[in-house]
Parts: C-alpha cells; sequence; structure tokens
C-alpha cells in the first residue's frame, strides 16, 4: 500500500495577521525573527519577511531584466509561527478587545496593540 501525503491543511483563524512580529517555532529556521507580510488562510501558511527563503532560476526577460537565480521568501507552516509581544522580547497570544462600535488585537502580556500601527 501507498503512504497517503497530508496537504496542507486550511485555518479557519489564523492566529498571526499581516505585519504582526513572529519567530520559527521548528524546522531549519528556527529561533528567527520577523515580520509577516502575507497570510494565506486556504493552505494554512504565511510568508515571513527574512526567513526560509528558496532559489528560483529565472530566464531573462522583460519583467525579470538580467535573469539568473533569484532568493526570495517561501510560505511556512502557520503553525511553526510563534507569535511575539510588540517590543519582541516574549512569545504571547493575541486577544481582541471591543471598545465600542470597534475591535482591537491585543498582546495578552502587555495589553499592548499588535500588527499594523
Amino acid at each position: 500500500m501507498h503512504k497517503k501525503i497530508k496537504a496542507r491543511r486550511a485555518v479557519a483563524k489564523p492566529h498571526i495577521k499581516k505585519d504582526d512580529q513572529v519567530v520559527v517555532l521548528s524546522g531549519d529556521d528556527k529561533g528567527k525573527k520577523g515580520r509577516v507580510l502575507s497570510v494565506t488562510s486556504e493552505k494554512g501558511c504565511a510568508i515571513v519577511e527574512g526567513i526560509n527563503f528558496m532559489k528560483r532560476h529565472t530566464r531573462p526577460s522583460k519583467n525579470v531584466g538580467k535573469g539568473g537565480i533569484i532568493e526570495k521568501e517561501a510560505p511556512i507552516a502557520v503553525g511553526r509561527l510563534g507569535l511575539l509581544t510588540p517590543d519582541g522580547s516574549k512569545l504571547t497570544h493575541a486577544k481582541i478587545i471591543k471598545q465600542g462600535e470597534e475591535k482591537n488585537r491585543v498582546c495578552v502580556k502587555t495589553n499592548e496593540p499588535l500588527g499594523r500601527k
């Protein structure tokens, strides 16, 4: 019998959002910190600045220019990322606080707003 390969699973509500500061919890880049550039909940992955680089061989074209080997960030599973406090020192979780009509994501440990500023 053949083994079934698990596909990356969709995440209903990822615990990280764009512009959050995160740290990698497992894998080759364990311990590295970075800012989230984008999150894809359908695939359960995120692209983090400066983490999980891949090399892409490209041909010369009008869009790319000269061509050659280009390094860029590849997606990483959301489960391998931990959310950091706004100052970037400790792991934390996010909670949502309602203030009148608007909702804000704040850090559980410091009660400071997370993400975009």
